[in-house]
């Protein structure tokens, strides 16, 4: 199953296109109304595959003669002395990782390199047959610093480095190569720098680490490799630093959003409605309204299956909230509208929270908009 694939699913009625992936056991399904869907993958059955995605004859042959090109390159460039030697990371030699080694060239300075601005591109190897092409990913040093980088990517809290080593004064250097099924694993990368000057003195720069979520939608679209000064070729290019300044955090939990968001809801309109309302007694009524306007206070910029997301962020938080707490009712208010969230509630009720029991709230209070959960 990959991103593009059409599939049904198998425990209910609907299904629709594979959008991406969280985790290794849930797929995100656009249905026809444009919502991303979480559903489990053995829930999940392929009816019509991408055939975009099956690398071709062509384009092995495509890549295997840029490798050769390459290889070829790389060795002409070796044979002539009279060339920098550039900065490189020994290989592991006996168990131990030897210091990485700095070139006893001394690297020419260009006007303006004392700034930094350092960039992580991604290159297809054969870039009109995007759909079936590795890729190559480079770390882009347009400054005059030399630079110890770490590039890792991570799935959940766990991170794992792929590649890391010292890049020189205004090169590019190749991170990795890898395949398009191997593009979900990358939707989370860091790049972390130490940037310095050898035999010269300079401006001290901080450490720099920055997260960044990869779109792997735009692998699949050729408008979004663009022609830069750094290649030959169009690349996709992620800002690391940019004048000194690190790119902003573009990867931000739910949690980290929706505490944000809570904050600013607090101190920006302490009189608006909570959220949460408490009826009866020790085990009362807890009533919770999901729909958007009453959880965020601004809706611009965000898609459909965003603000779904958001609601059902809400709803999880609230089942781990009171999970513990047996007979306690919680009113999940949704609306009616064209059912998408309550099909949605009712899916995660059956995955997450099966010991649970879940009917329509009161008509009289709720109207048709309302499920009510009873803790088990």
């Amino acid at each position: 199953m990959k991103i593009g694939d059409k599939v049904r699913f198998l425990s209910e009625v609907g299904g629709g296109v594979v959008t991406g992936f969280q985790g290794k056991n849930i797929v995100l399904v656009e249905d026809a109304d444009g919502f991303d869907i979480p559903m489990q993958i053995n829930e999940c059955v392929v009816i019509e595959t991408d055939d975009y995605n099956i690398p071709t004859p062509a384009a092995k042959a495509a890549a295997n003669k840029k490798k050769e090109e390459e290889k070829s390159r790389t060795a002409s460039a070796a044979a002539r002395p009279s060339e920098a030697p550039v900065a490189h990371v020994s290989e592991l030699s006996s168990g131990r990782l030897s210091k990485p080694e700095i070139s006893v060239y001394r690297q020419p300075e260009i006007k303006g390199g004392d700034v930094l601005n350092v960039f992580l591109a991604f290159v297809p190897e054969d870039v009109k047959a995007v759909s079936t092409t590795p890729f190559e990913a480079y770390l882009v040093n347009d400054s005059n610093y030399y630079m110890y980088y770490t590039y890792s990517s991570a799935e959940g809290k766990a991170w794992t480095v792929r590649s890391h080593g010292l890049i020189a004064p205004n090169t590019k250097l190749l991170l990795e190569e890898f395949e398009k099924s191997e593009l979900n694993d990358r939707e989370r990368v860091a790049v972390q720098l130490l940037a310095f000057k050898d035999n010269r003195s300079f401006a001290m720069k901080p450490a720099i680490g920055v997260e960044i979520r990869i779109d792997t939608v735009k692998f699949y679209k050729l408008h979004t490799f663009q022609s830069t000064d750094f290649f030959e070729t169009p690349a996709l290019m992620y800002d690391i630093v940019r004048n000194d300044r690190p790119a902003k955090q573009v990867y931000v939990s739910a949690e980290e959003l929706q505490e944000a968001l809570t904050q600013k809801k607090t101190a920006d309109a302490p009189s608006k409605p909570k959220t949460l309302v408490k009826r009866g007694g020790k085990n009362g009524i807890v009533e919770i309204d999901l729909h958007i306007g009453e959880l965020l206070d601004d809706t611009r910029g965000m898609s459909n299956s965003e603000m779904l997301n958001y609601q059902l962020d809400k709803f999880r938080e609230v089942m781990e909230q009171y999970k513990n707490k047996r007979e306690q009712r919680i009113v999940f208010i949704h609306g009616k509208g064209d059912g998408v969230l309550r099909k949605a509630l009712l899916d995660e009720l059956k995955r997450k929270y099966s010991a649970c029991r879940h009917q329509d709230a009161s008509f009289q209070e709720y109207g048709f908009g309302a499920t009510m959960v009873t803790i088990k």
